[in-house]
């Protein structure tokens, strides 16, 4: 079996939305199937370790996907995905052998908490805590005068932090960061500055000459514009944590991530 995100989706898919398990091939690289789910999903927290279970774990850290191995499981970690918990890992089967295994099981959802608003908050560091980001900057040496002298605008400063810090990739695996504003919408008076698998585009609305000051303005699949007073960086992080918000992703994950594209150097 060769694995990929598509083998990967396949094989959730035939677990389906309820509980169930499967052991795969022993072949199978289960640090590889890891890696794959984590790219999806962000990182795991660790249930089992070595033989040894985490002795914090209950239902709402994913308990539910320990049942189906009793004390065979050897190693499993899992994600929070909705209304589903999503585990991998080895297990010994019914005869004692080690394989890898994928298993699901049903998550029971948060009440959501609310998002305080605060004063004075630098949103990029909030950011950087959310996504858990250690790495060094990614894209240090953006030449911001050249891109800003071409679009005939200056940016917003929090914009430029972000792609400066975490370069081509995606939020959660879902948010794609434009490394310079999209002027497809220009003639409507919006830059884009990120996009959605589901075709929504962030941009912002180029009011007045302090860009820093320009409100985000979401441009739906179905072109209509949702505005939000507030600036990118902290745009970014209410949709990552606020279960309120209208293009929340707190719902769907429990940790958040920037999925990077490019290897590290």
């Amino acid at each position: 079996m060769e694995l990929t995100q598509a083998t990967v989706g396949d094989l959730l898919a035939e677990l389906g939305p309820g509980d169930g398990y499967m052991y795969l091939p022993g072949g199978l690289d289960p640090r590889r199937l890891t890696d794959l789910i984590a790219g999806r999903y962000g990182v795991p927290r660790t249930l089992v370790l070595d033989g040894f279970t985490d002795p914090t774990v209950d239902e709402s850290r994913g308990a539910a996907l320990l049942f189906p191995f009793a004390d065979r499981a050897v190693t499993i970690r899992a994600w929070a995905y909705g209304d589903q918990w999503v585990g991998a890992g080895t297990a010994r089967d019914g005869e004692g052998i080690e394989r890898p295994v994928l298993v699901v099981a049903h998550r029971e959802v948060p009440e959501p908490l609310a998002v305080v608003a605060e004063e004075g908050v630098d949103w990029m560091e909030r950011l950087l805590r959310i996504t858990g980001w250690t790495q060094p900057a990614r894209r240090p040496d953006v030449d911001w005068a050249e891109t800003e002298s071409r679009l005939g605008t200056a940016l917003p400063g929090d914009y430029k932090r972000m792609v400066e810090t975490f370069g081509v990739g995606a939020f959660d695996g879902y948010l794609d960061l434009h490394q310079e504003p999209w002027t497809g919408l220009r003639e409507d008076g919006l830059l884009g500055w990120a996009g959605t698998e589901d075709k929504d585009l962030y941009c912002w609305r180029t009011d007045g000459d302090d860009p820093d000051r320009w409100p985000v303005v979401v441009r739906s699949f179905d072109d209509k514009d949702v505005l939000f007073d507030c600036r990118t960086a902290e745009f970014v992080c209410r949709v990552l944590i606020d279960p309120v918000h209208p293009f929340t992703m707190a719902r769907w994950f429990d940790t958040h991530w920037f999925m990077t594209y490019e290897e590290s150097d």
